[in-house]
């Protein structure tokens, strides 16, 4: 078998669950009882952003995990890959995500995938593989992973979410772009109202900006940043979906917010937003990209 896969494709399609079981089964020596906890499988993921987060992580509190995965993590793995296997004679790394790796860790995990240690395996989970780097993707092995199809999304919602509105569970499964997961948080997000205000600025352009108070309203007086990224992923994704079915002459206009749109979304990690105006700084952008009236005659 291969030393190096990269399992890609879109966020909270099963990937990570995938790598995990993978790995448990790489690992695994006929014979020998395998610990849930087993110390052949090491997960490279983001940590606390810092010690504080570190608090909340360990008290099982909701906590901040870093932007990226770090050299430090990659070197700190690669001391344990000199000495052998804990339990058997295989181990497995899984990264996740992959695509997080900044450039340091990248370059130091390029080293291990060409000179992989004896019995070691490499699982790459990616949202996004283009952004690594061409030298690590040419060394693995790839594994895609599709859409999940709307009746199977429906099916995970109503087994996880019992009970939910049928008008949220529609929303949910036409935002979620093919993932499960991605339907299943914007419910537990409460996102269909904002989804709903959004979807009616971009038909009705919302001139009395009635539609942008009452958005202002449904994301809260003090979102969170989780909160603030999903409502301009959102966004993001209204216009996408007007995209296919807009007129040539407003072809500009929609482009041109959906790639301001892209900055927000690109400033949202690190920037605090101020909440009201990223509201009426996202509505506007909707706003600016709906069809414009008619003038009435007379």
């Amino acid at each position: 078998m291969h030393h190096a896969w990269l399992l890609a494709g879109k966020r909270g399609v099963g990937k990570i669950d995938f790598a995990i079981a993978a790995a448990r089964e790489l690992v695994a020596e006929p014979g020998l009882p395998q610990p849930t906890e087993h110390p052949d499988i090491i997960l490279l993921t983001h940590l606390p952003a810092n010690a504080e987060e570190e608090k909340k992580k360990a008290e099982g509190k909701p906590w901040q995990p870093r932007r990226n995965i770090s050299v430090e993590q990659i070197r700190e793995v690669q001391h344990r890959l000199i000495t052998r296997p804990t339990l058997g004679s295989k181990r497995a790394i899984i990264v996740f995500p992959a695509d997080d790796l900044e450039k340091g860790a990248a370059n130091a995990l390029l080293k291990s995938l060409e000179e992989p240690p004896q019995g070691t395996f490499f699982l790459l989970v990616a949202h996004r593989p283009g952004r690594l780097l061409p030298t690590i993707r040419s060394r693995c092995r790839v594994l895609r992973f599709g859409e999940a199809l709307p009746t199977e999304i429906d099916a995970v919602i109503q087994n996880e979410m019992p009970g939910t509105d049928p008008h949220a569970r529609f929303f949910a499964i036409d935002v979620s772009g093919g993932s499960p997961k991605v339907a299943v948080e914007f419910i537990e997000q409460d996102l269909a109202r904002l989804y709903d205000l959004m979807l009616r600025i971009l038909r009705e352009r919302d001139d009395g900006f009635e539609l942008r108070g009452a958005l202002a309203d449904a994301i809260g007086q003090r979102p969170t940043r989780e909160r603030q990224a999903a409502a301009i992923e959102l966004a993001r994704t209204a216009l996408t979906r007007e995209m296919r079915r807009v007129e040539r002459g407003r072809i500009p206009a929609v482009v041109g917010a959906y790639g301001e749109l892209n900055r927000l979304a690109a400033q949202a990690p690190t920037y605090n937003f101020d909440p009201g105006l990223l509201v009426m700084e996202i509505g506007g952008l909707l706003a600016s990209a709906a069809p414009l009236r008619e003038p009435a005659d007379g």
